[in-house]
């Protein structure tokens, strides 16, 4: 049989998109590994330290960053976010897909790096609500924010959405299944791509 070399798969898109709910479900099916995220916010309520993200302090994310352990890292909303080479880079040599819950900021940085496992395995996706009144709608239906914070997710996720020219997918979110159908059907799809051969 002839192996392959794994598929990175950045997603981006705004709170609410439903970026998340597809990369996780692509996971919990074993079609590929999810990369969790370190962070230095606090954990919501529910959210479990190295299964939702890797809770860092700012001292200790600022460490690894200088001890070069990050593949990417930005600053959103006043935390620190980031993906640790190690969630990513491992896997990749073995055969097994990433996928990668990431803002535009981090992917911008990912399509940068240098390494050349990171630049043949990469493929990356922009999730686009359908329009800015669902966004909303999705927003305040998670009933976890107050209100000068959705107006501020609300606010940032309009920039947010300015970048997606710059991906070379843009799914643009139906229903749950659709949605997930077409996710799906792309990392299918690049698995078949004779230059991931080895």
């Amino acid at each position: 049989m002839t192996e392959r070399t794994g598929i990175l798969l950045l997603v981006s898109g705004p709170s609410g998109s439903g970026k998340t709910t597809l990369c996780r479900r692509l996971a919990d099916e074993k079609e590929a590994h999810y990369s969790i995220s370190c962070t230095t916010r606090p954990a919501r309520e529910g959210e479990v330290n190295g299964r939702d993200y890797h809770f860092l302090t700012k001292e200790n994310f600022t460490a690894r960053i200088e001890a070069g352990e990050l593949l990417e890292h930005a600053e959103v909303h006043g935390n620190f976010y980031g993906t640790l080479k190690s969630e990513v880079l491992d896997h990749l040599t073995t055969g097994t897909d990433v996928v990668m819950d990431i803002d535009v900021q981090g992917a911008t940085q990912v399509r940068g790096c240098a390494d050349q496992g990171i630049q043949t395995a990469l493929i990356d996706l922009f999730v686009m609500p359908p329009s800015e009144d669902e966004l909303l709608a999705r927003l305040t239906g998670r009933g976890t924010d107050a209100e000068d914070v959705i107006a501020l997710r609300m606010k940032n996720a309009l920039e947010e959405m300015s970048h997606w020219p710059k991906y070379s997918y843009r799914l643009l979110s139906a229903t749950r299944e659709e949605d997930y159908l077409n996710f799906k059907s792309l990392i299918l799809a690049e698995r078949l791509r004779v230059s991931r051969l080895k």
